[in-house]
C-alpha cells in the first residue's frame, strides 16, 4: 500500500496514469480547494464555479488518461492553466455580454486570514468596510486583470508563471497588472475610498 501523505502531487498523477485511481483520489483532495478558490474568484458566481470546476476535473483526467502530462515538476500549474482555458472558452460562449450577478456571499475576507482578531471594534469597522471597498472594486476590473491580481497576490506566482498559464507573454501578463492597478487607482480617487487597513 503506497504511502500516498510522502508523494509529490506529480508522482501522484503519474501512479494515476498507471492505473492507480487512489492516487487520483489524493490529487483531488490536495488541489480541489485552490482550483475552485481560483475559478470562483475569476467567475463570481458559485453555480457556475462549480460547473466549471467539475469540467476543470473531467479535462484534467482525460488528458492524463491521454497521456499529455508529463512530470515537470508544476502539476498544480498544470491544473491552473486547464482551469484558466476552460473560463475563457466559458466567457467567449457568453459572448463578454453576459454579465453574472454577484452573490452576496462572494467576499474576499475570507482570504485575509485572521488580521483583524485581537482589534477594537471601530477598526474592525473600518477594515471591513475597507475589504468591500477593494471587492467592489475588483469585481468591476475586467476578468483578465482581475484574474492577473489573483494570481499574484492571492496564489503568490510570478509574472513567468502568469504568463505560462495563460498564454499570453510576460509584458502582457504585466500589462494587465499595470491597467489592474491603474484601474484601481482611478475607482479609489473617483469614489474617495481610502485604501489602508488599520492593525
Amino acid at each position: 500500500m503506497e504511502n500516498f501523505a510522502r508523494m509529490t502531487d506529480e508522482e501522484l498523477a503519474l501512479l494515476y496514469v498507471g492505473g492507480n485511481n487512489r492516487a487520483f483520489d489524493e490529487l483531488l483532495a490536495r488541489n480541489q480547494s485552490k482550483l475552485f478558490t481560483y475559478i470562483m474568484f475569476v467567475v463570481r458566481n458559485e453555480e457556475t464555479a462549480n460547473d466549471l470546476f467539475q469540467d476543470t476535473f473531467v479535462k484534467i483526467i482525460t488528458k492524463l488518461q491521454e497521456g499529455k502530462y508529463t512530470n515537470s515538476g508544476k502539476f498544480s500549474f498544470w491544473a491552473i492553466r486547464i482551469a484558466h482555458n476552460i473560463i475563457m472558452d466559458w466567457y467567449r460562449q457568453q459572448n463578454n455580454e453576459h454579465t453574472v450577478d454577484l452573490p452576496e456571499d462572494n467576499n474576499l475576507s475570507n482570504i485575509k486570514g485572521d488580521q483583524i482578531a485581537d482589534i477594537n471594534r471601530e477598526t474592525e469597522i473600518i477594515n471591513q468596510q475597507v475589504l468591500h471597498d477593494v471587492k467592489r472594486m475588483m469585481d468591476a476590473l475586467p476578468a483578465s486583470q482581475r484574474e492577473v491580481v489573483y494570481m499574484r497576490f492571492y496564489q503568490d506566482m510570478s509574472f513567468k508563471e502568469i504568463a505560462e498559464i495563460t498564454g499570453v507573454s510576460i509584458n502582457t501578463s504585466l500589462g494587465r497588472m499595470r491597467y489592474a492597478i491603474l484601474n484601481l487607482r482611478r475607482m479609489a480617487k473617483q469614489h474617495d475610498i481610502t485604501l489602508r487597513i488599520d492593525k
